[in-house]
């Protein structure tokens, strides 16, 4: 079977209200792209992908006026995808939602949240993902409240061939330094930011160790926007998301993953090597300097049971994949469709 992830940008704004396409010649969010265009593209792509299950990441808003469920499943329906059954977790307020798409002739899914719901007041165990974690994040002895603004996706995957999945989706993201009026400011933001998106990988990562002590097979999708040399606070912190959530030894040199580590081949390979060639998942436009930039943001970590199955990993990169380069319409629809390009993963169930 074939499991993907996928961060579509600006996705909420290719859908009205009631959820129908916006076939039109309006503009995207995309820069210099159109509605009509970037529909078009991501129906090719995800076409292409042909993939049982489909971690969405930045799917449609859901709140009283609009339904994710809507959206994708009308976008499954116009373009003839089997992962046509969509499933949410928890809302947000940031108009980027996770969802999963899947086939229901696959498997069934549910939402499956683990934790407890504390609201305000917080525990340092785990809560349950729309909570509060409480965790001391510098050395001032006091506890932070900590929260998601996009609560991961907890899935319980149930395959019609008799297997379970636990399928966990996240987007992991530092916010801007919006609001500085100082270079000092920014960079007090900066620092803040960075250390609450940290905690919340300890977060994730204490709610994975339960799964993986539980000996379930689990895999995590979605985009985890740090890692090394992807900022200068690196140093400062010593360890990126992906190192946390990958577990102790995820980033070691050589050698297999340990007993509750994740695996992805791609994030191995970025963390040791931080000076030579990594793979890339997305490529941003940056104004200032009139050029492109690439950086690996998206991945699929497995447990060591689904690991010693074999997976295949495959990032959907136009220009680094010879399949996707040799054939124009996919590469031209997975430039026109979003900034980051799919990851999927092919294994034997």
């Amino acid at each position: 079977m074939r499991i993907a992830t996928y961060n579509v940008e600006w996705f909420n704004e290719l859908f009205d209200d009631e959820g129908a396409l916006l076939q039109d010649e309006g503009w995207s969010g995309r820069h210099d792209v159109s509605r009509a265009q970037q529909i078009e593209a991501l129906g090719l792509v995800f076409a292409a992908l042909d993939a049982d299950a489909i971690m969405v990441i930045e799917a449609p808003d859901d709140n009283r006026r609009r339904s994710t469920k809507t959206a994708l499943q009308g976008f499954a329906r116009h373009f003839g995808l089997r992962a046509k059954a969509t499933l949410l977790g928890f809302q947000n307020d940031t108009q980027q939602e996770i969802a999963l798409m899947y086939d229901p002739a696959v498997m069934t899914a549910r939402h499956a949240p683990l934790g407890q719901s504390t609201g305000k007041k917080g525990s340092a165990l785990s809560p349950r993902f729309d909570s509060t974690f409480r965790i001391d994040l510098d050395v001032d002895a006091k506890e932070d409240l900590v929260t998601f603004s996009k609560p991961p996706l907890e899935v319980e995957a149930v395959l019609k061939s008799g297997p379970v999945l636990r399928l966990v989706g996240a987007h992991l993201k530092s916010k801007a330094p919006h609001g500085a009026r100082s270079e000092a400011e920014a960079m007090a933001l900066s620092i803040e930011n960075r250390r609450k998106q940290l905690a919340q990988a300890i977060w994730l990562r204490q709610r994975l160790e339960d799964h993986l002590k539980a000996e379930e097979s689990l895999i995590l999708l979605g985009d985890l926007n740090d890692g090394p040399g992807l900022d200068q606070y690196e140093d400062l912190f010593g360890r990126s998301s992906v190192e946390i959530v990958m577990g102790e030894a995820g980033g070691e040199a050589g050698g297999e993953a340990g007993e509750h580590c994740l695996f992805d081949p791609h994030a191995r390979l970025g963390l040791q090597r931080r000076l030579g060639a990594t793979p890339t998942t997305a490529r941003f436009f940056i104004r200032e300097h009139g050029r492109y930039l690439q950086a690996l943001l998206d991945y699929i970590m497995v447990s060591p049971d689904l690991l010693a199955k074999a997976p295949v990993w495959r990032i959907w990169h136009p220009f680094d994949d010879p399949e996707c380069w040799r054939n124009t319409a996919l590469r031209d629809a997975l430039l026109l469709a979003s900034d980051h390009f799919p990851v999927t993963l092919d294994i034997d169930l």
